[in-house]
């Protein structure tokens, strides 16, 4: 029996690999042997990139955090430790925005927080 070298299902393969390489530079983006490579890469740093975005973000929120409580006389910590003495269950993503969009709202946080430690 013959060997199929242009069936359908070779070139659907092929295919799908290319239209995932589309935008990149070169033969990355047309030749088949250099596109499947590139877009291995590009899939498993995409992968990665999705975990590390949520790091990223959480630091950025600290920092935020951090930067607005200290204006208060407060550190980070000591404000975190504040609000879990105190069972106030605030994540960081609100905490920040709350600092930005809403200083008056995230003094009376601190207060709460301050009172919780005796500070």
């Amino acid at each position: 029996m013959s060997r199929a070298i242009d069936g359908s299902k070779r070139k659907n393969r092929r295919a799908k690999i290319l239209k995932l390489a589309k935008g990149f530079y070169g033969d990355r983006k047309s030749n088949y042997k250099a596109a499947k490579d590139a877009v291995v890469k590009a899939l498993d740093h995409a992968y990665s990139g999705r975990k590390l975005k949520k790091r990223e973000y959480r630091a950025l929120w600290i920092a935020r955090i951090n930067a607005a409580v200290r204006a208060e006389g407060l550190s980070y910590s000591r404000f975190i430790n504040g609000l879990t003495k105190a069972n106030v269950a605030i994540n960081r993503k609100a905490l920040s925005n709350m600092a930005i969009e809403d200083p008056a709202a995230f003094k009376a946080v601190i207060e709460v927080a301050k009172k919780a430690i005796g500070a």
